[in-house]
């Protein structure tokens, strides 16, 4: 019929949503898009990024970052990759970084205060702050430097970990 229009809820798209970009629950857990040029989409970045309280009682998706790590700091020789790709790696390793970090942070402040767990998570979260400050650069000594943090990171992790049975003994 003509002049009748659809009003199932498939139809009831308003022109706003429509023009939007797409939710950000298109993307796996835990990430989201940053800077996406619309016009040359393969340009956008994809970082990890835990936001809100749910999505910091997830664990984290350690097993692809831990192999990244090791492929990172295995490199040798002259460079292999255009600067951009480099970029990216460096970009991606400083994501997950920010997310370890928070995760130690956590774990760290559910220790007592004059813990020596808790002071030397405090001595590695500075290193990291200060080393996460720094501006990203195209090369291979960059994204080594963010992956030895990675790995730091979690060691860090793993011994505030075990730190609760250390301290009840």
């Amino acid at each position: 019929m003509a002049g009748t229009t659809d009003t199932s809820p498939d139809h009831k798209i308003s022109d706003r949503a429509r023009n939007s970009p797409p939710p950000q629950s298109r993307f796996p857990m835990g990430m989201v898009t940053a800077g996406v040029d619309l016009e040359a989409p393969d340009r956008g970045v994809v970082v990890p990024v835990r936001v809100g309280r749910l999505e910091a009682e997830l664990p984290l998706d350690r097993e692809p970052y831990e192999c990244l790590v090791k492929a990172v700091l295995a490199w040798t020789g002259p460079d292999a990759l255009a600067e951009r790709d480099y970029e990216q790696i460096a970009l991606q390793l400083t994501g997950h970084a920010r997310a370890v970090a928070t995760d130690v942070r956590r774990r760290a402040d559910q220790l007592p205060k004059d813990s020596g767990p808790k002071a030397l998570a405090d001595l590695v979260l500075r290193e990291a702050e200060g080393r996460l400050s720094t501006t990203l650069e195209g090369t291979v000594c960059c994204v080594q430097n963010r992956a030895r943090l990675v790995r730091a990171l979690y060691e860090r992790l793993d011994r505030l970990e075990a730190a609760p049975a250390i301290l009840a003994v």
